[in-house]
């Protein structure tokens, strides 16, 4: 037996690593389900408006299997949708009122996310103490010193939540998205008739259209129900559709056009600070003439015009123009971002073991890569996480215009669109509550992007620099 696998054998019998696998492999399969729906989702999206994809028979075989795999927090174990038949609830949890079933379920799925949180520290403290080499590295100190930063734990927690919600979108609806948007004209829900004294049927469209919210004279507000016995959180939008169901799964466009775009980014901002870094010279003077004449560029004028100039393109229809999206933010956005590591990377490309690399031999490439990325990374997770809240804005801001993701599929900043007419009626929440969730999420991206500076370099005193700058996004 070789002395790798050894290690991993007294890894694994070791007492606190093996309850700790234990637990992680319990939460996996009690949610395993949510994930694959999570990811499923969205690659069925993504092929969904590939040209010469039958996606119809495709997407419902697909959803269909990943329903069948048995899941605890999900909406067929607590259901919230039923209706009262004169005596009680029929169809929900336990009886329950829809209201109380649903906070119950939402609250175990976050209950459910913070314990995996949880998990995740755990084991890494069991790594550090039990199972590592050294007793101390760098990074140690790095950990320690964002565990205590306020600021930065505030914004984890507000990033972990949005992603939360992500993740769990279709749980955490209080209706599924089939009948709240896709299909609504295709099904059927039953309710109490407070005239006749007996239960009803009614299409889900037909409830819809009878419970809009379009101000003083018709209004479902949060935490109200309709004329159907149906629980809405954040109340109805103007065309009568659930508006907290429209949220959960617009935050699942946002990250991941936010993700897409920014991770594009990072790579071409990295790639080209590496390579100017280590040759300098002309090459440095051409990047730095064409990031200043990308910069230079008023941005959200350039993200209109190749929003509009793409528009009829195939690829405006890959993720209902999602990935158009990342692609424009991407080649945009990166200049900040290569700015921002430029000077690290011309720092690092000084240090002596980069020439000692150049005199055994190694390739350009892989001094790059081996011995000068590590070393940007940091900053690399900085900028990323501050401008992936840039990247929302943008996002919401050319929703708003019209110009963003395409109708129907839900985004914060097309409702944000619908309920404009109606802020200073008593409909209020269809704008306000998505420009709240907004602002509080790019709070949180910009807080966990301080944090880690503060934590990667305890000497800065800036909020961020160029990118922090560029925060706003379009």
């Amino acid at each position: 037996m070789s002395v790798r696998t050894e290690n991993v054998v007294e890894t694994l019998t070791d007492g606190r690593t093996a309850v700790w696998a234990a637990v992680g492999a319990l939460l996996f399969v009690l949610q395993v389900g949510a994930l694959a729906n999570f990811v499923v989702s969205i690659l069925a999206d993504a092929l969904l408006a590939l040209p010469g994809v039958d996606s119809v028979g495709f997407l419902t075989a697909v959803e269909n299997a990943v329903r069948s795999i048995p899941t605890l927090l999900s909406r067929e174990t607590i259901p919230n949708e039923g209706y009262y038949n004169g005596s009680g609830y029929e169809g929900t949890f336990l009886g329950l009122a829809p209201a109380m079933a649903w906070a119950l379920r939402v609250a175990l799925v976050y209950l459910y996310a913070f314990v995996t949180l949880g998990w995740v520290v755990w084991g890494l403290r069991i790594y550090r103490q039990e199972h590592r080499a050294a007793d101390w590295t760098p990074r140690d100190d790095m950990f320690d010193r964002f565990r205590g930063h306020k600021w930065g734990i505030f914004g984890l927690l507000i990033v972990f939540m949005f992603v939360t919600m992500a993740v769990f979108a279709p749980a955490l609806g209080p209706t599924t998205v089939d009948q709240n948007m896709r299909n609504s004209y295709g099904h059927e829900i039953s309710y109490w008739d407070s005239e006749s004294g007996s239960v009803e049927e009614i299409v889900v469209g037909q409830a819809n259209v009878n419970s809009l919210s379009v101000g003083n004279n018709q209004n479902i507000g949060p935490w109200t129900y309709d004329d159907y016995g149906r629980f809405h959180p954040f109340g109805t939008m103007q065309n009568g559709r659930d508006l907290f169901t429209f949220l959960a799964v617009g935050s699942r466009i946002s990250l991941v056009i936010g993700v897409l775009s920014v991770a594009l980014s990072a790579s071409i901002a990295a790639s080209l600070a590496l390579t100017s870094a280590y040759y300098k010279g002309r090459i440095d003077l051409g990047m730095v003439l064409v990031s200043d004449a990308v910069m230079a560029m008023p941005q959200l004028l350039l993200l209109i015009m190749l929003t509009t100039v793409l528009r009829e393109t195939w690829i405006s229809d890959v993720y209902s123009g999602g990935f158009l999206l990342a692609l424009i933010f991407a080649f945009t956005g990166w200049t900040y971002m290569w700015r921002s590591i430029r000077g690290p990377a011309l720092q690092i490309a000084e240090r002596e073991w980069i020439d000692a690399a150049r005199s055994f031999g190694q390739t350009p490439i892989t001094i790059m890569r081996k011995h000068m990325l590590p070393y940007v990374t940091g900053y690399l997770l900085i900028y990323g996480s501050m401008t992936l809240g840039g990247a929302i804005i943008s996002i919401a801001g050319l929703s708003y215009l019209g110009l963003g993701v395409q109708p129907p599929t839900p985004e914060w900043g097309r409702a944000i669109n619908l309920g404009q007419d109606y802020v200073r009626t008593g409909s209020w929440h269809i704008s306000l509550i998505p420009g709240i969730l907004i602002t509080l999420v790019v709070t949180g991206f910009n807080a966990l992007g301080d944090g880690i500076r503060d934590a990667i370099d305890p000497q800065s005193d800036s909020a961020g620099g160029e990118t922090a700058g560029a925060g706003g996004g379009a």
